[in-house]
């Protein structure tokens, strides 16, 4: 199981990866303010932040599969 730590480090490289490679999909990335918790401190747990790798990989894997070249 990966750290806090390396998952929130794979999970911004992957966005950084999304932003200057596939700018198209960046829309369609949850950063938005119903995703975003309205707590001071809300915890977030690795399975949580494995979850949207899972996301941010899937979305990024099914858009090169329908955009082959």
């Amino acid at each position: 199981m990966k750290t806090v730590k390396e998952l929130l480090q794979n999970i911004s490289e992957l966005i950084r990866d999304i932003e200057t490679n596939y700018p198209e999909l960046y829309q369609y990335l949850d950063e938005n303010p119903v995703t975003i918790p309205n707590m001071q401190h809300p915890k977030v747990t690795t399975e949580e932040l494995e979850n949207y790798l899972e996301t941010l990989n899937d979305l990024l894997d099914k858009y090169k599969k329908e955009h082959k070249k």
